[in-house]
């Protein structure tokens, strides 16, 4: 093995679409524009589920959790990509790129839990009504969310300590809008085996396994909710967990369909990383908070008549 250039990396460079200038303007707009949906819807659904008394349930925690969950996602990395569009080298410093995966890495995981959470809120309230008061009450569903939180954290911490104490000598070009953890690591000028595995084991626990446990919650809901004798119970039964069951929908088959579809070049640690590869990646992180609040607002009525009395108050207020 080569001896390592011992000027260490202090900063990086993303890359973006410096390559594509005339590009950057129209998507400054698009991105800022879906941001703005993002904070507005999720600041909304964040706002009646703590104003509106109805809401004081254990689904909207959940609810609120996620809005919250989605605005902190994002506002880790939009700042940066939109920073990066208006100037012409934009760089950021070691321990930025450290902190900005961290929160990435940490809201991610967190909401693959979360979502996991509600599923088995869900669960309870079809296949167990007559308990839910007594298994989903307050000293249950607060530890349960919190919980989701800290294993997040916990996953990030341990993918983004092995990840910062890697030698980072040579390139420090990021070809990529933020630090995403696979562009990074492929300009670390040692091993990355310890990193490719732990990253394999966390994708295992935080993807995989709440995937099995919501499939599995939502086959005993769905056989339950058949067993109905009424048309119109099965329909309310159903409508109180159709919205979860679309976000989860939405949020997984964008995670198969980026890392389903062929490898790029990128993923093998070639130089360059496809145009529509970056694009893709940035549109997911935003895609699914966005359709969150509008998912939760157009199908289910306790949240839509919420929303609705939170804008008249508003507009009588004023």
């Amino acid at each position: 093995m080569e001896p390592y250039n011992q000027s260490a990396v202090t900063e990086f460079v993303l890359l973006g679409l410096s390559a594509h200038p005339k590009l950057e303007k129209a998507f400054f707009v698009l991105i800022l524009s879906m941001y703005l949906v993002i904070l507005l819807g999720n600041g909304v659904l964040i706002l009646v589920t703590i104003l509106d008394s109805r809401l004081h349930t254990p689904m909207y925690f959940f609810l609120g959790n996620l809005s919250f969950l989605d605005i902190c996602y994002t506002t880790s990395s939009v700042p940066l990509v939109l920073d990066g569009f208006l100037t012409p080298r934009k760089t950021i410093s070691f321990s930025g790129c450290a902190i900005q995966m961290f929160l990435s890495f940490t809201m991610g995981a967190t909401e693959c839990v979360l979502l996991g959470m509600m599923a088995f809120d869900r669960y309870v309230a079809i296949c167990n009504p007559l308990r839910y008061p007594m298994v989903m009450n307050k000293a249950a569903y607060v530890p349960m969310a919190a919980s989701s939180w800290l294993a997040g954290g916990a996953n990030s911490l341990v993918q983004i300590s092995l990840a910062v104490q890697l030698p980072f000598c040579g390139d420090n070009v990021i070809n990529h809008f933020i630090c995403e953890i696979l562009a990074v690591l492929k300009l670390a000028c040692a091993d990355i085996s310890i990193n490719v595995i732990s990253m394999g084991v966390a994708n295992v626990i935080f993807l995989g396994v709440p995937v099995l446990f919501i499939f599995v919650s939502y086959i005993f809901i769905l056989t339950t909710i058949l067993r109905i004798p009424s048309a119109e119970g099965r329909k309310k039964a159903f409508s109180t967990c159709s919205a979860h069951l679309t976000v989860v929908v939405i949020f997984y088959g964008t995670i198969l369909f980026m890392y389903g579809k062929p490898k790029s070049k990128d993923a093998l640690g070639a130089d360059k990383k496809d145009l529509s590869d970056k694009l893709i990646s940035l549109f997911y992180g935003l895609l699914t908070p966005m359709l969150n609040p509008i998912i939760y607002s157009l199908r289910n009525k306790d949240v839509k008549a919420a929303v609705r009395n939170l804008v008249i108050y508003m507009h009588v207020t004023h």
